[in-house]
């Protein structure tokens, strides 16, 4: 039991690390631009099915291409689309891109079709890693230490860049930021593009995990819809934990008590929010009170 316990857990941690990297993306979009974005689930698959195309015409250099061609994408779904919804109602937001995560969901079953295509981890990725009663797949501790990599690289850049500092500051006064001379709509897109690119990676990840289906954008999106809510609205260090105990809740109920799998972030996210409704590491900011 202990040893089934261990492995899940390991598991757990991976995923838990993919739900990470897809709620920071939407926290940092919520965090400086006020925006609900259901569409970012569209950019997770994107990222799965560009380094689907981008693998068969250069190999695994195509990967990196894939999350820029990703990540311009985003860029310019916010200078044509977002943009306009700055100054809306939050519940225009919420309609205007779920809209449009239907559409591109559309689009993507049109140039892809509505098949899985399969995405293999490379050959030195395969197989498993047996320490004591710890058993996980290679792939899977690759993605948990790439993510690790990733989310310092993320923390560096945010406290120690001048659009990082920029970033920080307009999440809790973006007049503010305005008043001093930024200019502000490049920043916005600079930052959906940021959250785009984390998706977009964490697209890249789970495809030979997950299925790559038109459809997995939508199954990603609620998990990390739970994990800002439970980890705080625009806390990075909330989505950070509340990804991981996410991932280790699912994992761990898949195991023993399959049944309540769908339903136990939900629980999770109902417990937390009993004990303290604005989330793990959630604050009062001016801007929303």
């Amino acid at each position: 039991m202990l040893d089934m316990m261990v492995m899940q857990a390991g598991n757990g941690l991976a995923l838990g690390f993919l739900y990470v990297l897809i709620a920071l993306g939407l926290s940092i979009i919520f965090g400086l631009l006020g925006i609900v974005n259901f569409a970012h689930g569209v950019f997770f698959a994107l990222g799965a099915y560009f380094s689907v195309t981008m693998y068969g015409v250069m190999g695994w250099w195509g990967v990196p291409v894939a999350m820029v061609i990703v990540t311009i994408i985003g860029m310019l779904t916010e200078v044509l689309l977002i943009r306009r919804l700055y100054d809306k109602d939050p519940l225009v937001s919420l309609i205007v891109t779920f809209a449009f995560s239907l559409l591109a969901e559309a689009v993507i079953r049109t140039i892809w079709g509505p098949e899985g295509q399969p995405f293999d981890a490379p050959d030195a990725l395969s197989g498993v890693i047996v320490f004591g009663p710890f058993v996980i797949a290679t792939y899977r501790l690759a993605v948990m230490l790439l993510a690790m990599v990733i989310l310092a690289l993320l923390w560096a850049f945010l406290n120690y860049t001048k659009f990082g500092r920029i970033l920080r500051a307009g999440s809790r006064d973006p007049g503010m930021v305005g008043l001093l001379g930024i200019n502000l709509p490049r920043v916005f897109t600079g930052t959906f593009g940021l959250g785009c690119l984390l998706a977009a990676i964490a697209g890249v990840l789970a495809a030979p995990l997950w299925t790559v289906t038109p459809s997995m954008g939508t199954a990603a999106i609620m998990p990390a819809f739970v994990i800002v809510t439970i980890g705080g609205l625009g806390s990075y260090m909330g989505a950070v934990v509340a990804g991981l105990l996410v991932g280790l809740v699912q994992s761990l109920t898949i195991q023993f008590f399959p049944e309540a799998s769908a339903a136990a972030m939900y629980v999770l996210m109902a417990l937390v929010l009993l004990l303290r409704p604005r989330g793990l590491f959630g604050e009062q900011w001016e801007r929303f009170e």
